[in-house]
């Protein structure tokens, strides 16, 4: 169909447009991942054509702007399926930002990343577009900008802020965030060092094999925003042991309680137990100098 016969259409109709029409999002930040759910999708194409239409923009050279069907499209690629359902409809930059992002912001597995980048588009969309319907510019302040973007996945104004701050992070460590080598809540922490410091930091942690946890990121933003972090005090840190990860023994009060009279409290078990060791470990003749020999 020729794009003066799509413009004066009626402001929504589905038609069918050639997959070489298509353009992706700008910056669109979901990827189209293969696995099983590409598969999946593959395979319900394949069985019962592509039941929703993509939802796209005209972009004024006669080309058009996937808005919402990033993977209906790759899936039809891989199928060789070059004519595709879409829905066109006009939209500002800043709509089609916002509708991209809801659109997409409830799949089943969405990377953090993903998730950061989205909401510092839908944010900024939000802030650019100044009002909705029933507010003006005036009312719609930072606060609520943060409650909105978060709407339509469940989060709160205050995770919308944190996911957005990942976007502040190296891309390695970022990385590190998506393949859940590193924690969310200690990479938004290490977002606020510079990216000098996070260069060294993530040198550091190759060197070391290890991550710091939410009190050391806690401190390592600090000692940045405060210009004082070093690399000697980075391998430091990252050497040391933390808390979680020294050994600890238990003993079951049920498998010692029936070897002590029923009156007995756990303290007074512990202190036989711990007297106990103490004699045998005189009877051996043993003790830490000997085992370190």
């Amino acid at each position: 169909m020729a794009e003066n016969q799509v413009q004066n259409a009626p402001a929504e109709k589905v038609i069918t447009l050639s997959a070489s029409l298509l353009e992706p999002f700008q910056e669109h930040p979901f990827r189209v991942a293969s696995g099983e759910e590409m598969e999946q999708l593959k395979e319900s194409i394949r069985e019962y054509g592509v039941l929703s239409p993509l939802l796209v923009r005209p972009r004024g050279d006669g080309r058009y702007e996937i808005v919402s069907g990033h993977r209906r499209k790759a899936a039809c690629e891989a199928l060789g399926i070059t004519e595709l359902p879409v829905l066109v409809r006009n939209m500002t930059d800043d709509e089609a930002v916002i509708l991209m992002v809801d659109s997409n912001i409830q799949r089943e597995h969405i990377l953090p990343s993903e998730k950061a980048f989205a909401y510092k588009m839908k944010m900024e969309a939000i802030k650019h577009q100044g009002k909705r319907p029933e507010q003006t510019s005036a009312q719609l302040g930072p606060r609520l900008s943060s409650e909105i973007v978060g709407q339509a996945a469940g989060d709160s104004r205050n995770q919308v802020k944190r996911y957005i701050r990942l976007t502040y992070l190296i891309p390695s460590i970022l990385q590190m965030v998506d393949d859940y080598q590193i924690a969310f809540n200690p990479a938004v922490e290490i977002s606020y060092l510079t990216e000098e410091h996070q260069r060294m930091l993530k040198e550091e942690m190759d060197a070391c094999q290890a991550t710091p946890s939410l009190t050391q990121s806690r401190t390592l933003k600090q000692m940045s925003q405060a210009g004082t972090l070093t690399r000697e005090y980075l391998h430091h840190l990252l050497t040391e042991e933390k808390p979680n990860q020294r050994q600890k023994f238990f003993l079951n009060q049920e498998d010692v309680q029936r070897y002590f009279p029923k009156h007995y409290t756990p303290q007074q078990m512990q202190q036989v137990i711990l007297h106990l060791l103490h004699t045998w470990q005189h009877k051996r003749g043993y003790n830490k100098e000997t085992q370190e020999r």
